[in-house]
């Protein structure tokens, strides 16, 4: 079976050097796997497992430790248990540090109780409980200030199934090259022209939708509101102005900036000081600042109808769980009636930015609020500087390889949390500075 499929940099090298040549994986390799050798179906022949097999090979014999699926203990935080050692922690999107905050482990039991661990079905038929409304009326009215939102129970879905239900072949979309996994693949199933505009670069922008706005009857632009491979953010004003002229749609992935952005947390559109209802399509995702699981679309009420009984993500799905809607309403609560996490949070990114181009360390754009990545170059050594960060020093924090950015530009991706401390960061820095 042959397949396209996206490759790391290592991958690249296996894939270039097997090119033209038939490959067979050497049957030791399944010698406690006998029951499947017979068989006419087996994955081992699938070119996908064949270069996982490989690059698993090259890994070991440049002893690179694969540092990803490493089995933690306890929360995910400021700092974080392996094998019963402490770690400084910089690999969890728990920004506020609000998992398992005692009032949402109180409405979270309390919550199962009442209604058990699962909706037992989707919203259409008998899954629709007043704990979904609620939090929908939240998101709306306190976060964006829109007429209604949507609960999904995938933050990846979310995008994918909003994306593909809205738009179709007769329309054009326009993204930012960086844009998330779940943003191109909703835009390829919508069967919409699509055309990416370099990475926040809106005279770019422009000069596509001067040549090919006309090709599409709706048009969209969508960008995230922080990016989470790099740490900076769009031109919203500007974004603003071009959807304007040229009468498109404009979406905003808040993943990453909900809980970050704004003095409240509230994202992007706060951070700007912008009516949210200048921007069409807000998402947002359950999983990083509100400690859950899920995602969500808030804008007008035609939106969310339309999404409502036709977006399959949404349709076709169970409820969400109680237990991740608790959370979720519980966290935002908190977030909102609480400004001094999204201060300390603030305040950390500064601190830690600043340290770090101090010490000479590339941070590309980052503007230091919650993700802030050091570029290492080459993917080998940014797993040898992760690893060796993680074996000598205590720091957890992994790299990011293609095909996540482009090749030459691996990174440590660091989170920050609000209860990270100065010492920490300090700590940090200075092991960087050893070794690169």
């Amino acid at each position: 079976m042959k397949y396209k499929i996206p490759t790391s940099g290592i991958l690249k090298k296996i894939l270039e050097e097997r090119k033209g040549k038939q490959y067979k994986l050497p049957e030791e390799l399944h010698a406690d796997n006998n029951a499947y050798l017979n068989s006419n179906t087996t994955f081992r022949e699938f070119e996908k497992y064949q270069m996982i097999e490989e690059m698993k090979a090259l890994l070991e014999k440049y002893k690179i430790n694969y540092p990803f699926f490493r089995c933690y203990d306890g929360i995910g935080g400021a700092s974080i248990k392996f094998q019963e050692k402490d770690y400084i922690n910089f690999t969890s999107y728990n920004y506020l540090n609000l998992n398992a905050h005692p009032e949402t482990l109180k409405f979270v039991s309390e919550t199962i109780k009442e209604i058990g661990t699962s909706c037992s079905a989707s919203r259409m038929t008998s899954g629709e409980r007043k704990i979904h409304q609620d939090l929908e009326k939240l998101i709306a009215k306190d976060l964006y200030g829109t007429e209604d939102s949507l609960l999904f129970v995938s933050g990846h879905a979310t995008n994918v199934s909003t994306i593909s239900c809205l738009f179709e072949s007769e329309d054009v979309i326009f993204y930012d090259a960086l844009s998330h996994n779940s943003i191109t693949e909703g835009i390829k199933l919508s069967k919409a022209k699509y055309y990416a505009f370099k990475h926040n670069d809106m005279d770019h922008l422009v000069v596509l939708m001067e040549q090919h706005r006309d090709k599409g009857n709706n048009a969209l632009i969508v960008t995230e509101g922080l990016f989470g491979m790099d740490g900076d953010i769009p031109d919203l004003p500007k974004m603003i102005e071009i959807k304007k002229k040229y009468d498109a749609f404009l979406m905003i992935d808040e993943a990453h900036s909900l809980g970050i952005l704004g003095d409240k947390g509230k994202g992007l559109h706060e951070h700007y000081s912008i009516d949210s209802r200048e921007v069409d399509i807000w998402m947002g995702t359950l999983s990083k600042s509100l400690c859950s699981c899920g995602g969500y679309i808030a804008g007008s009420s035609e939106l969310i109808m339309i999404l409502r009984l036709n977006a399959t993500g949404f349709f076709y799905s169970a409820a969400m769980t109680p237990a991740n809607t608790a959370a979720a309403l519980s966290s935002l609560r908190l977030m909102l009636s609480d400004n001094e996490r999204v201060a300390s949070l603030r305040n950390n990114g500064e601190y830690f930015l600043n340290k770090l181009k101090k010490a000479k360390l590339n941070t590309g754009t980052s503007i230091g609020r919650g993700v802030i990545p050091v570029y290492i170059g080459g993917e080998k050594k940014a797993y040898e500087i992760s690893n060796l960060l993680f074996d000598k020093y205590k720091i957890n924090v992994l790299p990011v390889t293609y095909p996540a950015v482009e090749e030459g530009i691996a990174r440590l991706r660091f989170f920050i949390n609000s209860d990270h401390t100065e010492e920490q960061f300090d700590c940090t820095v200075s092991a960087l500075k050893k070794h690169l």
